[in-house]
């Protein structure tokens, strides 16, 4: 028969909560991955440039589509968290900001910066 230890067992997932640097880092690497995959798009943009005005018009009206235009928006945000999460990286690379408070500070001004530069470029826009 098996013998049962009283050693606490891990938490489960439904109890636990990640900190929120663990957040932002999981954030980085999906906008990672959305920039990579935002690429598509950016060839398909500059091959109806290149086609001609047929093309370039057929491509206007697929990025004129509500949907789209959200994904483009979500494209541009994840361009700019990706950026001040990399200018972050940069002030670790010197050895900055590696404290509890800082780290946390931080994490929430790049969240901020990243929302700001986004709503100025839609403003801009």
């Amino acid at each position: 028969m098996a013998k049962i230890n009283n050693r606490p067992t891990s938490p489960h997932l439904q109890v636990y909560r990640l900190p929120l640097t663990g957040i932002i880092s999981i954030s980085h690497r999906l906008t990672g991955v959305m920039l990579s995959v935002g690429l598509i798009f950016f060839v398909y943009i500059v091959y109806a440039l290149a086609g001609g005005a047929a093309t370039y018009s057929a491509m206007q009206r697929f990025a004129n589509i509500g949907l789209i235009k959200l994904i483009y928006w979500g494209f541009i945000y994840a361009l700019f968290f990706h950026l001040c999460h990399g200018v972050r990286h940069l002030c670790w690379d010197i050895g900055k900001s590696f404290s509890r408070e800082t780290l946390n500070r931080y994490a929430l001004i790049e969240l901020s910066v990243s929302l700001v530069l986004t709503l100025v470029t839609l403003f801009i826009y």
